[in-house]
């Protein structure tokens, strides 16, 4: 009796049930993952260290807490100082890929105030002062969250580092919870 000695190989293009997005990524992914992490959250930590620090142009906590108090947030300070920290932190946390869904969550709730007190008053497009850029933000660090920071991130190690629509619901739920009870104090 004849032996039947193909094996089947799956092809080249066929992935493993068992693999997802994360083992799936490509060096390059990876590396565009980094860009839009470090740009982005290096930008949000400065705009954070302006309020806190007073450096790269900022007013610094004591100017930013008049600000925040002019816009009805009492008092003034603390209120700045929310603000500056959630920028401030929660840029370095996506820019380093470390606790993303918790940074992206704290850029989200400083963005949604930003539309509610500031912006959306002036329109969408930010020639008008409107809100274009906030949700600009906004989005980028609900899709990292989402996606994950990809493999050159410190999260890495953790299963949160893979991204997902856990992460993405909590940087979104627990941003629009912080974002919500600021603006209802």
């Amino acid at each position: 009796m004849p032996v039947n000695r193909t094996v089947h190989r799956p092809s080249a293009t066929a992935a493993p049930a068992t693999r997802n997005a994360f083992t799936a990524r490509t060096p390059a992914a990876d590396c565009g993952l980094l860009l839009i992490r470090l740009t982005f959250g290096l930008l949000m930590a400065g705009h954070g260290s302006q309020k806190l620090f007073g450096i790269l142009g900022g007013h610094g906590l004591t100017e930013t807490g008049k600000g925040f108090a002019s816009l009805g947030y009492q008092p003034g300070k603390l209120f700045a100082l929310i603000g500056g920290l959630s920028e401030f932190l929660g840029g370095l946390g996506l820019a380093l890929g470390l606790f993303t869904p918790l940074a992206a969550a704290a850029l989200i709730g400083v963005m949604i105030n930003a539309m509610a007190s500031v912006t959306a008053a002036n329109g969408f497009w930010e020639t008008d002062g409107g809100v274009e850029y906030n949700i600009c933000i906004a989005v980028v660090a609900l899709a990292v969250a989402a996606i994950g920071p990809g493999r050159l991130a410190v999260d890495r190690f953790f299963r949160w580092g893979r991204g997902g629509w856990p992460e993405a619901a909590f940087a979104l739920g627990v941003g629009g919870i912080a974002a919500a009870l600021s603006l209802a104090l």
